[in-house]
């Protein structure tokens, strides 16, 4: 196939909590940054990727958006349309992790939504949490600074037994190219609370690379899901106090109006 827009990111995730007790946690992980229309190409032109079917990596529907293998694009459009964003058919392209021997947990995927002249229209962040549930923030994109995107959302969503369903995200955005940054932090009443961030170096996606993330970082997915829980574990003991699971939205997407940035 032609260049593709698609490609891995081989880079980092931190993760740092600052009270009541200091937890910091750092590994290494690669992610897929797929284009959605060029999805079922990619399949047919590498070995080791599978579009919703099974592979060494694959990338299934039904992993994302409504979670019933609607196509994404279609629900990406809906949802933006629905949320009143200018899009005009323009690109999509979405930061997640592959399925690794169709296994994947992601805690958080960005779709990055242009408009038809090529610019960033909006972000749709989709965070999933351990318990099977998933809720997506849509927010518009209105102006950015020196080509990062900073923006702004109420949480609304359980994500970690550890943290209140309160607060406010701040989320910093470095555009992808040669290198990308997704940086989140997490702020409460006494201010920040949590800081997360992947930065990442871009390399082409083929089956060279492809197999050479499953050679060094073997089984990240199913390592993405223990680590998750065995830094859940460490929490536990240092007694940081529990916090009851509340009924999820009543809808599952949240969009942030212009008007609220």
């Amino acid at each position: 196939m032609s260049e593709s827009n698609s490609c891995l990111y081989f880079g980092t995730v931190i993760h740092q909590r600052t009270r009541p007790r200091r937890h910091r946690l750092r590994y290494r992980v690669f992610a897929l940054y797929a284009d959605l229309d060029e999805l079922s190409g990619l399949a047919r032109a590498l070995r080791l990727f599978s579009h919703d079917r099974a592979g060494l990596f694959s990338f299934f529907a039904r992993d994302h958006g409504s979670g019933d293998g609607t196509p994404l694009r279609a629900w990406v459009e809906r949802t933006l349309d629905s949320a009143g964003v200018q899009h005009d058919g323009g690109a999509i392209r979405l930061l997640c992790y592959p399925r690794i021997l169709g296994y994947v947990f992601n805690p958080l995927s960005v779709y990055y939504c242009h408009g038809r002249g090529g610019e960033l229209a909006a972000v749709i962040y989709e965070v999933n949490n351990t318990f099977g549930q998933r809720h997506c923030y849509v927010i518009p994109v209105e102006t950015s600074c020196g080509g990062e995107v900073r923006q702004v959302c109420d949480k609304r969503f359980y994500v970690s037994p550890f943290i209140a369903v309160a607060g406010q995200y701040r989320f910093r955005l470095a555009p992808p190219g040669e290198t990308i940054s997704v940086i989140v932090n997490y702020s409460d009443d006494q201010g920040l609370l949590l800081h997360a961030a992947f930065a990442g170096s871009r390399v082409r996606l083929s089956d060279r690379m492809l197999l050479r993330g499953f050679v060094t970082h073997p089984l990240m997915t199913i390592k993405v899901m223990a680590g998750i829980h065995w830094e859940a574990a460490k929490l536990w003991r240092k007694r940081v106090p529990l916090i009851k699971r509340p009924p999820p939205p009543r809808r599952p997407v949240t969009v942030v109006r212009a008007s609220e940035l």
